[in-house]
């Protein structure tokens, strides 16, 4: 037998958990992209053809959209794009920080230095290369926008996220690869809207480091020991690009 064969098929024991959502033509995004950016499985050319009695399907999307990985350049001029990453860099062991009960009492939670290192107290250290999700459960909201950004009477929203002092510490103190987080933005929305910026998206992208937004099912993951697949669809020059991605868990 050969050893990858091998491999593969004590790999099929563990578990495989779906992290990305269905997509549709309904599916939310966010509100600055404009109207009629999204038409999915467009019919073309239909059954009963002359030519080629087929169907073909033209699919049209923004890179940011559903669970989707975003690259350096879309918050940093000049920073990488889709086409820098290599398939051997979108192979992560994955560490799931479970934020959800704090994020019941508190919806504008922010995962803290210290969430990280009881984390590493119950589970050991983040590896180097590592892909580190955000569970905060806040993905049982799609695909409702509303409910994803929670709005309130005045239109501001009101979700869990990263801080900035969390993220600095996997990226400067763990080496950490990429982090991923369910809901739309990286940064908790009470702290976006203290730095009037996307403060931690743009430090991780300024890091050259990736992430995965919209991530779903974290709740099936277990917290360390897994590995997490990302993959896209190899366009040149994206900015960001809708994901599939996967973990393979105990």
């Amino acid at each position: 037998m050969y050893e990858l064969w091998t491999a593969l098929e004590k790999a099929r024991r563990y578990r495989w958990v779906e992290l990305s959502h269905p997509l549709d033509n309904s599916s939310p995004y966010w509100a600055g992209i404009p109207d009629g950016s999204v038409e999915l499985a467009k019919t073309v050319y239909d059954w009963g053809n002359e030519m080629l009695d087929c169907l073909i399907q033209t699919f049209k999307f923004p890179g940011q959209f559903g669970t989707h990985i975003d690259f350096p350049g879309h918050f940093i001029p000049g920073g990488l794009l889709s086409e820098a990453y290599g398939v051997q860099q979108l192979v992560f062991p994955l560490c799931v920080i479970d934020v959800s009960e704090k994020v019941k009492q508190d919806v504008h939670y922010a995962v803290s230095v210290q969430d990280i290192l009881d984390y590493e107290a119950a589970f050991g250290p983040i590896p180097q290369g590592a892909f580190v999700a955000l569970r905060t459960d806040w993905s049982r909201r799609w695909p409702s926008m509303d409910a994803l950004s929670n709005f309130d009477q005045q239109g501001g929203e009101h979700f869990p996220g990263w801080s900035l002092e969390a993220l600095r510490y996997l990226y400067e103190t763990r080496s950490a690869a990429a982090n991923g987080h369910e809901t739309m933005d990286t940064d908790a929305s009470a702290l976006a809207a203290q730095a009037g910026d996307l403060a931690c998206e743009r430090y991780v992208l300024g890091k050259g480091k990736l992430q995965v937004e919209l991530l779903c099912n974290l709740d099936q993951v277990a917290p360390a020991g897994a590995v997490a697949l990302v993959s896209y669809p190899r366009i040149s020059g994206a900015t960001g690009l809708p994901a599939r991605v996967w973990a393979i868990t105990p």
